[in-house]
C-alpha cells in the first residue's frame, strides 16, 4: 500500500488510518442495531441490508470542504472521534496488529495517539479495556487476561510493555521503581533547547491555576530563585518531586527541534514541563503547558503555521508530538540478556518533522504505527 502524502494535514491521521480506517468503518450504531435485531435473519440479508445503510450513511455525509486546510483538520477530528466510538473487539485486533515484541513473560505493542491506558470521566474506551480481549486474539479463549506493566498518557504514542502473569508485571513494574529500564522519548518542540544537550534537574509540584479557567498544571518547584540580583536558595516545598530529564537535540532549525529525552524519574507530565517551562521549548501540539496562565490552543509563529499548513484558529487540533521510542529492559526470569524495545514514531509525527525541515536518524526514516523492531543484547 502506498505511503500517505505528506503534503496534508491529513498524514497526521491517514498514517493510522491505514491500519485502523478499514476496520474502523466496519463499527457504527447501524452495525450494532442491525446485528441485535437480525436474529434469524439470512447472512445474505443482513449483508445487503447492511450494504444499504452504508450506501445512505455516504449520501447522508456533509459536503467535504473546498480548502485543503479545512479538510486536513476535518479528517483529524473525525479520526479523534472514531477512536473512542471503536467497538473494543476492534481496538483489541488493531493493537494485536502493532505488537513489536511477544515472548511467553511479556507482549510489546506500539500504543496509538489518543487512547487513554486508564478509564475514567468522559473515557468510553481505554487499553486496560480490551486486555482480556486482546489476550483471546493472542493465546486462545481461554487466556487470562494481560496486565498493564506500566502507563503512558493518552496523547503519548510509542512502547507499551504488557505481561501475561500478574507476578511478571509486578517485577516490571518494580524495575520502573527503581529506574532500572532505560527510556527514550522523541519529541518535537517549539524553539530549540539551549544549550542543545544536557539535564534538567527542577523538582516538580501539583498546582491550581487561578484565572477563568480554574484547573491544575504541574509546575516547577526550583530550589533557587533570583533576590536582588543574587541566587539564593528558596525554602523548599514538601510536595514537590524530584525531576530529572536529559536531553540532547538530534535536529533543529532556527524555529524548532527533535529532541530525544531520557527521564531519569517517573513525575506525571514531567517532559512537557521540564521542556516548556524549563527550557522554554514547549512540545508541537502541548496545548495545556505553552502557557501557564491558561488552557488555549498553543500560539505557533507565522512561519511554522505555513509550513505545518494551518491557521493558528486550527492549532488545536495539532496533536502532541510526543513518542515513547525505546524501552531497554534488564534480564528478567528466565531471559538471561537485556531486551532492546524500539517502535518508530507515527507517520503524522515523521511527517511533520518533513514539513518542518528537521531530520530524523536514517535508520527511522519511515514512519509508521506498526513498525518497531526488538534487540536482545
Amino acid at each position: 500500500m502506498a505511503a500517505p502524502s505528506c503534503n496534508a494535514l491529513g498524514l497526521w491521521v491517514r498514517g493510522s488510518k491505514q491500519r485502523l480506517g478499514s476496520l474502523f468503518s466496519l463499527v457504527s450504531k447501524p452495525f450494532c442495531s442491525v446485528a441485535a435485531a437480525s436474529g434469524t435473519m439470512s447472512a445474505q440479508r443482513l449483508a445487503e441490508k447492511l450494504r444499504a445503510q452504508k450506501q445512505e450513511q455516504k449520501t447522508k455525509k456533509q459536503p467535504v470542504p473546498t480548502s485543503p486546510v479545512q479538510r486536513r483538520v476535518q479528517e483529524l477530528v473525525r479520526f479523534t472521534q472514531q477512536l473512542q466510538r471503536v467497538h473494543p473487539n476492534v481496538l483489541a485486533k488493531a493493537l494485536s496488529r502493532g505488537i513489536v515484541h511477544q515472548d511467553k513473560d511479556l507482549v510489546v505493542i506500539n500504543k496509538p495517539y489518543g487512547l487513554p491506558v486508564h478509564g475514567g470521566p468522559g473515557v468510553q474506551l481505554c487499553i486496560s479495556d480490551v486486555l482480556p480481549i486482546l489476550a483471546k486474539m493472542l493465546h486462545g479463549h481461554k487466556a487470562e487476561p494481560l496486565h498493564l506493566c506500566h502507563r503512558l498518557d493518552k496523547e503519548t504514542t510509542g512502547v507499551m510493555v504488557l505481561a501475561w502473569e500478574k507476578e511478571v508485571a509486578h517485577q516490571v513494574q518494580e524495575l520502573f521503581r527503581t529506574r532500572q529500564v532505560a527510556k527514550k522519548y522523541w519529541a518535537i518542540t517549539v524553539h530549540v533547547p539551549v544549550p542543545p544537550a544536557g539535564v534538567v534537574d527542577i523538582p516538580i509540584i501539583e498546582k491550581e491555576v487561578q484565572g477563568q479557567q480554574q484547573h491544575y498544571k504541574m509546575a516547577l518547584s526550583p530550589g533557587y530563585r533570583m533576590e536582588d540580583g543574587k541566587i539564593v536558595r528558596a525554602r523548599s516545598n514538601r510536595n514537590a518531586h524530584m525531576a530529572v530529564t536529559q536531553y540532547q537535540v538530534l535536529s533543529s532549525t532556527l524555529s524548532s527541534a527533535l529532541v530525544e529525552l531520557q527521564p531519569i524519574t517517573g513525575i506525571k507530565h514531567q517532559l512537557r514541563v521540564h521542556l516548556s517551562f524549563g527550557l522554554d521549548c514547549p512540545i508541537l501540539g502541548d496545548h495545556k503547558y505553552s502557557d501557564w496562565t491558561k488552557l488555549a490552543p498553543q500560539k505557533l509563529s507565522l512561519g511554522t503555521l505555513k509550513k505545518l499548513g494551518l491557521h493558528q484558529a486550527k492549532a488545536r487540533h495539532i496533536p502532541l508530538h510526543l513518542h515513547a521510542h525505546q524501552l531497554i529492559l534488564p534480564a528478567l526470569g528466565s531471559r538471561k540478556e537485556e531486551l532492546d524495545l524500539v517502535c518508530k514514531p507515527p507517520r503524522y509525527f515523521v511527517c511533520s518533522l518533513r514539513r518542518l525541515d528537521l531530520q530524523m536518524p536514517s535508520q527511522d526514516q519511515n514512519g509508521d504505527d506498526e513498525a518497531g523492531r526488538v534487540r536482545a543484547q
